[in-house]
């Protein structure tokens, strides 16, 4: 497991890709429009992750990802002149990979799911920097599980790192060719409580903690 720290000799011009995952249905949630147009205090939820991304000083470009689910999403994209990639929707990760190719990227790519209100550019500039120290081709983000029940957040998607099990962030950094051949792939991971990944929104309820919460920073911050 990796953990937050700068890289020595690294700088700030050390820059990858970022797709942003925004293509799901959303079906959990019952919403009455697309996931990623759902308001979060006051502002598109898509929007958030799309301006933490673009401040982010490791991020070179970024691409929003779409599918037929998310038709509104795809014109507010094109509305606000960011780039859309248009996927198939046969689930995530063929999704990511037909992304990959269709952007014709290559080299480390930044993926984070569009779901993500919290996350700071600066927070996915430690993440760049901890997949480049750490030597893998894959770093995963993870959350503690029992934190985000402490806090009655719903854990829709969980998965294994040496034998723990941990709530999916979505935020992972992955090797553009290597996420198309068949194969293991070396993983790494950082398991965090930080609340830029902790307040992953899958249900109406954890909306309702997650707005509480990003008032309570943003006082705060004041």
């Amino acid at each position: 497991m990796v953990g937050f720290g700068f890289v020595v000799g690294w700088g700030v011009a050390v820059k990858v890709p970022c797709l942003i995952m925004a293509g799901g249905k959303g079906k959990r949630m019952g919403l009455p429009m697309e996931k990623p147009l759902l308001p979060v205090l006051g502002k598109p939820l898509l929007d958030w992750v799309v301006e933490a991304v673009a401040e982010a000083e490791h991020v070179s470009e970024f691409f929003v990802v779409t599918s037929a689910n998310t038709p509104e999403t795809e014109k507010r994209c094109n509305r606000m002149g960011w780039h859309v990639l248009r996927t198939d929707a046969n689930g995530y990760h063929e999704d990511l990979k037909q992304a990959v190719r269709l952007a014709g990227l290559q080299g480390p790519v930044l993926t984070i799911p569009a779901d993500l209100p919290a996350v700071t550019g600066k927070f996915l500039d430690k993440v760049v920097e901890a997949f480049e120290s750490c030597g893998k081709d894959f770093l995963a983000v993870f959350v503690p599980i029992v934190v985000r029940e402490r806090l009655g957040l719903s854990v829709s998607s969980t998965d294994e790192f040496k034998g723990v099990w941990h709530a999916v962030s979505g935020v992972n950094i992955v090797d553009a060719q290597r996420i198309q051949e068949d194969g293991k792939i070396e993983t790494d991971a950082i398991i965090t409580e930080e609340v830029e990944v902790l307040l992953n929104i899958n249900t109406m309820k954890d909306l309702e903690i997650s707005e509480r919460i990003m008032k309570q920073m943003q006082k705060l911050g004041e």
